[in-house]
């Protein structure tokens, strides 16, 4: 079969933007991140989002089933893993934050990915999940045939309680930096979501409907 980095993600229908590097920023300061920190994205793809983080001093390490990951990095070294029944090939308690966008839905086993994150973070460790909302996205969700566990702000709660985490923390995100800037925005967003079509090409009124969840928890600190 194809690599998904080839059909799916390709440069052509996912032109480079700067989304991610504001993404990486808005993380950066919302969870608190500080720069020498190790972090580690397991779903890396291209890498796109490793090299915001390493923009902003961050010590970047990245994991994909793909040999085709890491295509926009110099210095990051990935591994191949399979993330959904292989063990996190790192020692335990090695990384500050473990940071994964539109990875968790794809997984049979998202449970045994959760575990080995935990195991794999140091004492007060804090992994980051952000996953489409089910309620928000049912309707184009298996447009991506590769999409095997759904979640809700209940669900995703609930993986992080089941896996040990704690100082749990679930919310829903717009993909709009304008919005987190103005988030008195939400509210215009809300109101005309209803009118949107799901399968827009117009990229803020696609963003304007399409919510995602962002969830954080931490490890125990010893």
């Amino acid at each position: 079969m194809a690599d998904y980095l080839n059909i799916v993600y390709d440069n052509q229908s996912h032109p480079e933007t700067l989304y991610p590097k504001q993404l990486a920023q808005y993380l950066f300061e919302r969870f608190g991140m500080k720069s020498g920190q190790k972090l580690l994205e397991p779903g890396c793809g291209r890498g796109e989002f490793l090299n915001g983080f390493q923009k902003l001093g961050m010590q970047c390490y990245g994991l994909d089933l793909s040999p085709e990951a890491g295509s926009m990095l110099e210095s990051v070294e990935i591994k191949q893993t399979n993330l959904d029944n292989e063990p996190l090939p790192f020692e335990t308690d090695y990384f500050d934050f473990i940071y994964h966008k539109s990875l968790l839905e794809h997984l049979w086993h998202p449970e045994h990915f959760m575990k080995e994150c935990i195991r794999i973070l140091k004492p007060g460790g804090v992994l980051l999940s952000l996953v489409p909302d089910w309620e928000a996205n049912y309707k184009i969700y298996f447009d991506d045939f590769t999409h095997r566990t759904p979640f809700t702000q209940v669900s995703l709660t609930d993986i992080y309680r089941m896996c040990d985490f704690e100082q749990i923390e679930v919310f829903k995100f717009r993909q709009l930096p304008i919005v987190w800037r103005y988030p008195m925005l939400n509210y215009v967003c809300a109101m005309i979501s209803p009118f949107v079509p799901f399968r827009t090409e117009i990229k803020f009124l696609k963003w304007s409907k399409l919510i995602m969840l962002i969830g954080s928890g931490k490890k125990v600190a010893l």
